[in-house]
């Protein structure tokens, strides 16, 4: 249901720290002429901690509204209680959005079962699941078994890894039939050789057109396209990870007048040294 690139998009705030919902619109658009699937708003990327249930709410209304249909649009609405991913889910049901993406519940750290029950119960909702694997954040993975038992739901359609492990991808694939999409940029061809149809990009939001190229290129066996774009574009891929995400991606996008380096703590600016590190990636890539 959802092979392709697509955008973990940015949350894009004002010198005031409220979110700039026209900017928003303008790096849709912008997703939308660079030729990428869809989008993903208020995931990691997009600062889902740090923003209110309503802007939450507010952020996807306005990424089904600005997307018309033209990209599709799959709704962050993970939440480490059931009831609160629930309640947002219903929401992004109701505002129009094509899927959602369920992060693993962190803190609480639930047992498999647990996590078995939590996304069940979410993908009975009826909206089509992405199932989110970051144990690096949530504390917890989604065991390769569990991933089979949710891949029976109907509802339950891919998964998200964010693990850094290509051998997973080759071990969902084997076990079950899910579509599995890379979480992590500098493993996307990787992952695509051993079965991945796809990524939730976070480099996306400065280069789209070189990610949205690399990813139709590898899902039309054009490798040796592929393979030379992500030789390119590697060494952003890498260094958009040197500080907590999104905090390097906005950097990012700040130096080349995207939007203004805007958080909310308890993150904050970059710094000067990935800074710096941003900038060599940008200008050697003709950006800057």
């Amino acid at each position: 249901m959802f092979p392709g690139a697509y955008t973990a998009i940015v949350t894009a705030f004002d010198s005031a720290g409220q979110v700039d919902y026209d900017r928003m619109r303008a790096l849709i658009d912008l997703q939308v002429e660079a030729g990428m699937d869809g989008i993903v708003p208020v995931g990691t990327t997009g600062e889902s901690p740090t923003v209110s249930t309503e802007e939450h709410n507010r952020i996807i209304e306005v990424a089904v509204e600005t997307a018309r249909g033209r990209i599709k649009v799959i709704a962050g609405t993970g939440a480490n209680s059931t009831a609160e991913a629930l309640e947002l889910t219903r929401h992004a049901q109701q505002a129009g959005a094509d899927g959602t993406l369920q992060v693993t519940p962190y803190y609480n750290k639930p047992s498999q079962e647990g996590l078995y029950r939590h996304f069940s119960t979410i993908a009975d909702l009826g909206l089509p699941v992405i199932l989110y694997n970051v144990p690096g954040r949530s504390a917890r993975e989604i065991e390769v078994e569990t991933i089979v038992r949710l891949s029976r739901h109907s509802n339950i359609v891919a998964v998200k890894e964010a693990a850094g492990s290509v051998e997973r991808v080759s071990q969902i694939l084997r076990r079950c039939d899910i579509l599995v999409l890379s979480g992590d940029d500098s493993l996307t061809l990787p992952m695509m050789v051993c079965g991945a149809k796809g990524v939730i990009s976070v480099a996306s939001n400065v280069v789209p057109a070189a990610v949205a190229e690399m990813v139709h290129s590898a899902l039309d066996g054009r490798w040796e396209e592929a393979r030379q774009i992500h030789r390119r574009y590697y060494p952003l891929f890498s260094d958009l990870f040197l500080d907590t995400n999104p905090v390097p991606v906005k950097a990012a996008m700040a130096l080349v007048g995207l939007i203004p380096a805007v958080y909310r703590l308890p993150l904050c600016e970059t710094t000067d040294s990935v800074r710096a590190k941003l900038t060599e990636d940008l200008k050697e890539l003709g950006l800057l």
